[in-house]
């Protein structure tokens, strides 16, 4: 049997800016958004019934099989490619879960990949759109999992970006943090604003001009998320002590936060240090584009 197989690289939200709650309850999000060397692997089995096995690393966080977002994706392509062919999935879950990383929604966005591949589907099909639209919100940005600024829930998507690869270390400190409380510790009533900094339109595409505009652009989310958990800021603290790191945030709602370094070498000396005063951490020296 011939496998079809894809990366689902981790997405990082390198800002996150809340602009406030809207009156269904959601909130409006301004995020540039980036994605890692690092990341799930997925694969597909052709036209054999349609399931899912995970395997790897952290695929025993991942939940059961059947709540996986890999399947929501391929059910609803299903729905909308009539006579589709389908497969079974396995999926090498690497990332930690539940991290701010958008590992399942990337997963999700690879299988949409692999199907379309599989049917002889363009990547830009709008079907493929619409199903990451009602599988999850981050689903359509991880879709071409290239730099971008994403606005809404997200599912409206600024252009591809000319962005400078920028060599980072990724840490998660095993910390759980749902999304819901994070949300909700903003302490937004429907309609309620949250002022803060506007993205500028362009972004600089050098490294050091970028590098200046994202540290004038907060993560809204991290304040309520280091009340939930806050080993969140003993990793920033470990970063932030390294005299590698440039820039450290949280990524999306968190656990995970990233140190910016100025190049692959100092990303792999700082998460050495890292990783040997934390062994039980997830420590993963990468490159953003």
């Amino acid at each position: 049997m011939e496998w079809l197989t894809d990366r689902a690289p981790a997405k990082i939200n390198l800002t996150l800016r809340v602009l406030g709650r809207r009156a269904d309850g959601f909130h409006d999000l301004v995020s540039l958004v980036a994605f890692a060397g690092a990341g799930d692997l997925l694969h597909l089995a052709p036209d054999v019934p349609l399931g899912l096995d995970v395997a790897g690393p952290t695929a025993t966080a991942a939940g059961p099989a059947a709540d996986n977002l890999v399947l929501r994706a391929a059910a609803g392509f299903a729905a909308l490619v009539p006579g589709a062919r389908l497969g079974a999935f396995l999926l090498e879950k690497r990332l930690p879960v539940a991290a701010g990383l958008g590992g399942g929604s990337s997963d999700a966005a690879a299988a949409l990949r692999l199907l379309a591949r599989l049917n002889g589907l363009p990547a830009d099909d709008p079907r493929l759109f619409a199903v990451a639209r009602e599988v999850g919100s981050d689903v359509p940005a991880c879709l071409d999992p290239r730099a971008r600024i994403m606005r809404g829930r997200g599912e409206l998507l600024s252009a591809p970006l000319l962005f400078p690869p920028l060599a980072c270390v990724l840490v998660n400190c095993r910390a759980s943090v749902p999304t819901a409380p994070v949300f909700k510790g903003l302490g937004l009533a429907p309609g309620a604003a949250l002022p803060g900094p506007d993205h500028p339109e362009p972004l600089p595409a050098d490294g050091e001009g970028l590098l200046a505009a994202i540290a004038g652009l907060p993560n809204d989310l991290e304040p309520p998320a280091l009340v939930l958990a806050p080993a969140i800021g003993a990793a920033k603290a470990l970063l932030a002590g390294g005299r590698e790191a440039r820039l450290v945030r949280m990524s999306g709602s968190g656990a995970t936060v990233f140190a910016l370094t100025r190049d692959c070498r100092a990303a792999a000396a700082l998460a050495r240090r890292v990783a040997s005063a934390e062994p039980s951490w997830w420590v993963k020296p990468t490159i953003l584009r």
